[in-house]
């Protein structure tokens, strides 16, 4: 499996991890775009920043679905690289499990497929998305919160520390308590961790924390010591 965990950048602050999504896909093939987590309003918007935002990467074209029901219709395999963004994270999760396409994804990725997930679409991508408490409502009544559980049973968090001084504090406080269950990676929004099969590249330029067991731990972006973390903590078969 080849994942993008994205803390929620974009522009400039993603350059580089853009860079690396071009190095790794199929260039014959296009990549489909997921804003299933915004309004639907928003999806001409959102598809006209996804072609600014990946113009660097070198695809035929950008696909974009506008339902979960339309996204359960396409063949994955006719793309290099699905991309979900960022909006609502309990609509998004809803969306893709009410249509049956979260089972579509989960397959599709574990046949190596390359997922790039911004914010929401990082966060899903995740163990379970309870860590959203102060990022999103929960206005479509969500029960599952469960996601696809990509890397070492570890949930996300993204824009974490780019948001103001009370929005920072809430958040730590509630993924220390948190963090007591479950295993928790806070990401800002310049850095982006790239799993493919057991290996992982950190890319960005701030620190990130690790929650774990009540406690939080702040990793440079250029120390070892995370990534020999992550192996350690790494299962032989992430979906089991």
């Amino acid at each position: 499996m080849r994942i993008f965990l994205c803390g929620g950048g974009c522009g400039q602050q993603t350059v580089d991890a853009n860079k690396k999504l071009n190095k790794v896909i199929d260039h014959n093939k296009p990549i489909l775009y997921i804003p299933l987590a915004m309004p639907s309003e928003r999806y001409p918007s959102c598809y006209e920043w996804i072609k600014d935002e990946l113009k660097g990467v070198d695809v035929p074209n950008i696909d974009m679905v506008v339902s979960g029901a339309d996204l359960f219709n396409k063949n994955l395999e006719n793309y290099s690289a699905l991309f979900i963004g960022g909006g609502n994270t309990f609509k998004l999760l809803k969306d893709l499990k009410d249509s049956g396409s979260f089972e579509k994804i989960k397959i599709f990725i574990e046949n190596n497929g390359i997922v790039f997930g911004g914010s929401a679409g990082a966060i899903i991508l995740g163990q379970c998305i309870d860590t959203c408490k102060y990022a999103d409502k929960n206005e479509v009544d969500l029960k599952d919160l469960m996601g696809f559980d990509v890397v070492s049973h570890f949930s996300f968090l993204c824009h974490f520390t780019n948001q103001d001084e009370e929005k920072t504090k809430l958040n730590k406080n509630y993924l220390l308590e948190l963090s007591k269950k479950e295993k928790i990676i806070a990401l800002p929004e310049e850095d982006t961790i790239y799993y493919e099969n057991g290996k992982f590249e950190i890319i960005g330029n701030r620190p990130f924390y690790i929650f774990e067991e009540g406690n939080m731990i702040s990793y440079n972006v250029n120390q070892d010591r995370l990534t020999e973390f992550l192996k350690l903590n790494s299962d032989a078969d992430l979906f089991k």
